[in-house]
């Protein structure tokens, strides 16, 4: 079989229905990728670096050569590796910039039966692609609220309700405070939360405005975009209240289940925050499994914050609403009635 070569439309299009291969070495993999492919290095990272410097000291032929020599040995490996996980021999492949490395994976498989299709330009055109998507002008209104009044859950809610949202913390494996990443899988790279946040955005009907969680510019160790923040703190914004007993009472549903010794880290990590008495306070509550005394001790602490970050925000379009006490459902009726008065 040979191979065809694509665009990045054609790619997008073919990717519902087939399986991607990224060819670049493991270190390249893991800091960004083309989300769901699958990694089959042609240099693995130590051969890349030994290619990489040969190419620097003695030309494209010199380490052309060393490349295969590394490599070659490798072909039938390779070659078997891919007929055992794609069985139906057709295949979506890139590498940096659609150059050696994907095309020889590519002469690789279509020796062995494979209809590939390699994308022009590479991981470089879909990077650039994504990286102009998460700057790109993007209709939101800003779900904000103290923490523990179900931000994250109303906009689960709104989801399910035929809204649409961009759940930030959840593409950040994190929730956004020194407690937000225990129990989450690592964060992402910077570069690879903005290729995840521009495929979250390219589902978008960008006639629609959009729910997205008020957030802080880091999310954890990572950072929103700057065009993308700055959209964020003119959009109109929805203010939601609960009482200080329901907030609390939502955090220890998932928080109380926590390991202890992580939780107490979380504390220590607000130390200079929280003082030494508030500190104390805390851990020994957490250690005694007494979760509203902790809770509401740090709740002073991160009711100061938001109202802080609250004042940073620059739209003259809001909405407060006090949901202390209504069922869900109704929650989500005045959301999307809020919405309907600050966006026709």
């Amino acid at each position: 079989m040979a191979e065809t070569l694509i665009t990045l439309p054609e790619f997008f299009e073919m990717r519902k229905t087939l399986p991607i291969i990224d060819a670049r070495s493991e270190g390249e993999f893991d800091q960004s990728h083309i989300p769901n492919a699958i990694n089959i290095p042609i240099l693995n990272n130590a051969e890349r670096v030994i290619v990489g410097t040969l190419y620097k000291e003695k030309g494209a032929e010199a380490a052309t050569l060393k490349g295969f020599e590394l490599v070659g040995p490798r072909f039938h490996e390779i070659q078997k590796s891919a007929l055992a996980e794609f069985p139906d021999k057709k295949i979506l492949i890139y590498c940096w910039r659609g150059g050696m490395r994907s095309q020889i994976l590519s002469w690789l498989l279509t020796m062995v039966g494979f209809e590939v299709y390699r994308l022009i330009g590479g991981y470089k055109t879909y990077r650039t692609h994504s990286f102009n998507l998460v700057r790109s002008k993007v209709n939101l209104i800003v779900l904000a609220g103290r923490t523990g009044t179900g931000k994250t859950l109303y906009l689960k809610l709104l989801k399910e309700k035929g809204e649409q949202i961009l759940d930030l913390e959840g593409l950040a494996n994190h929730k956004g405070s020194s407690f937000g990443a225990i129990g989450q899988a690592p964060q992402p790279t910077v570069e690879q939360f903005e290729n995840l946040l521009a495929e979250a955005i390219g589902k978008l009907n960008a006639d629609r405005p959009t729910w997205v969680e008020n957030e802080s510019r880091k999310i954890g160790r990572l950072i929103l975009p700057d065009l993308f923040y700055k959209q964020m703190l003119n959009a109109p914004l929805v203010d939601i209240h609960r009482s200080e007993t329901e907030r609390i009472k939502l955090i220890a549903s998932e928080y109380a289940i926590l390991p202890k010794d992580d939780l107490i880290q979380a504390v220590l990590r607000l130390k200079k925050k929280l003082g030494g008495l508030r500190t104390s306070q805390a851990i020994e509550a957490i250690v005694e499994d007494n979760h509203e005394d902790w809770i509401a001790n740090l709740l002073l602490y991160y009711d100061k914050a938001y109202d802080f970050d609250l004042d940073k925000h620059e739209s003259k379009q809001t909405i407060s609403l006090d949901l202390e006490g209504i069922s869900e459902s109704e929650a989500i009726n005045q959301l999307i009635h809020a919405r309907h008065k600050l966006i026709s």
